[in-house]
């Protein structure tokens, strides 16, 4: 079937169909770089990587690009509070400069380590802030821009469709404001640029025709998309958080100084949560890091495996338990698809029932579930094989990299490890538990298979030692 995607400025799933054939502009909003992403953030990334597989897979030229802000992210959403790369230079004693380094390569890291693809262009805001002066010098001309004490504004009273995007109620927000709005003119108007304070020297600032100062959150995804996609391009990506602020403004913006809505189709992530009700946030403290994973020895394709579970505009509830499930589905999905044989030729009907699945607003967890019917079905060895790897290049799961890496065990852990089978043997559940945390704390995770246990070392990747399934 032909390709359909969720669009949220239609609230509708209609078919896709690119500006111009062949080809797809797609841009998405990249991490603020004060701090590592957390396996929320990196939620919204596998989405946008399976939406770019995806298209690919349909013949697409994709030309992909994310930003990294690396200044203007004020600690409130909504022009309040201060700079975060600054706040986070006086958290670590690092210079602002050296705090947005590394945790860009920190970001970068995570990027590979879940198989993502590489961008066709990373843009950091600070290197286009001439692009953005020049972009609020074309809204300064066309009459949307107001000087208050501490900066430029954008006037959003001059567009009346502003935050249709969000279905934003404009009128009851003004009359439910319960903060003061300093000069701004209404609650929906936003910074362009910020001033410098007299008293203050800043470590990210620049010479501008209004003053010294640094650009506002919102200019820099207008203005390079601009440069880089045109000022109109196929699809806009972004966590749903993004919608009814940040992407409702940078409609705003190249609107108003380019008469475009900036971009065909807008798409949004839904929340990971670490119980029903928390989103997960680094500005709450509450969140996990992929290197958190890691160090549990849990690989981080098996977290994008459980990315894959759930549908990208669906809450995915985040448990251990469910990771465990997900990194156990895999190792098996690993160990099978090594057994296979190549030469084989992929299976047209499994192969059309994949594509109508992933084709219908990407939902991957039906296509998921037509992988393993593959796998359960009685087609040969190698027809299994070719027809998985079709898969894989939209799934992103590396089945085709992935080898079993062979470590030392300590005999004490192999002692253990008999332990435990004899203990399930018995049906001495607790005692089989006590060893396998015993053996999580000696750095050690236990994975019981239908053909016994299996034994992994706590290494980037899920590792198998020289121990055979007991």
């Amino acid at each position: 079937m032909p390709l359909a995607l969720y669009d949220t400025w239609s609230r509708t799933v209609r078919p896709f169909t690119p500006i111009r054939a062949g080809q797809v502009g797609m841009y998405g909003c990249g991490p603020t770089v004060y701090d590592d992403a957390h396996i929320g953030n990196l939620r919204t990334y596998v989405f946008e990587d399976l939406l770019r597989r995806v298209l690919e897979r349909n013949g697409y030229a994709v030309r992909h690009v994310v930003n990294i802000t690396d200044v203007g992210h004020l600690t409130s959403d909504a022009d309040e509070g201060e700079d975060k790369m600054e706040k986070g230079s006086r958290r670590t004693g690092e210079s602002a400069w050296a705090i947005a380094r590394r945790y860009t390569e920190a970001f970068v890291r995570d990027w590979h380590a879940l198989n993502l693809l590489e961008p066709t262009i990373w843009c950091r805001a600070t290197d286009h802030i001439a692009e953005q002066i020049a972009f609020i010098e074309t809204l300064d001309r066309a009459g949307y821009v107001y000087r208050t004490d501490d900066g430029l504004y954008f006037d959003t009273s001059r567009q009346d469709d502003y935050g249709y995007l969000a279905r934003l109620d404009r009128a009851g927000l003004q009359a439910g404001k319960r903060v003061a709005l300093g000069g701004k003119r209404s609650i929906t108007d936003f910074a362009l640029w910020k001033f410098s304070p007299a008293d203050v020297q800043r470590q990210m600032e620049w010479d501008s025709p209004w003053g010294r100062g640094f650009p506002g959150w919102h200019i820099e995804c207008s203005a390079m998309s601009a440069k880089y996609l045109g000022t109109l391009f196929d699809i806009h990506c972004g966590g749903e958080d993004h919608i009814a602020v940040h992407h409702s403004n940078e409609i705003a913006q190249t609107r108003a100084a380019h008469g475009t809505q900036l971009a065909n189709y807008w798409m949004h992530g839904h929340f990971l949560t670490l119980d029903v009700h928390t989103k997960m946030s680094k500005s709450s403290g509450d969140f996990v890091r992929l290197q958190t994973l890691q160090r549990r020895g849990v690989d981080p394709l098996a977290y994008r495996y459980l990315c894959l579970t759930a549908h990208y505009r669906s809450k995915l509830h985040f448990t251990w338990e469910s990771l465990d499930a997900a990194q156990t589905a895999l190792n098996r999905l690993r160990h099978l698809y090594i057994g296979w044989p190549d030469g084989g030729r992929v299976d047209a009907d499994f192969a059309a029932r994949f594509d109508a699945e992933v084709n219908e607003d990407l939902n991957l967890p039906r296509a998921l579930a037509v992988l393993w019917d593959l796998v359960r079905s009685n087609l040969p060895p190698a027809t299994l094989k070719a027809t998985v790897d079709s898969f894989d290049m939209v799934l992103g799961l590396g089945l085709r990299e992935w080898r079993p890496v062979a470590v030392d065990v300590p005999e004490h852990v192999r002692a253990l490890l008999g332990e435990r089978a004899r203990a399930r043997a018995e049906k001495d559940w607790a005692q089989a538990d006590r060893i396998r945390e015993a053996l999580s704390a000696e750095g050690w995770r236990v994975e019981d298979t239908p053909e016994g246990q299996r034994l992994f070392g706590m290494a980037m990747g899920a590792s198998e030692p020289d121990v055979p399934p007991q």
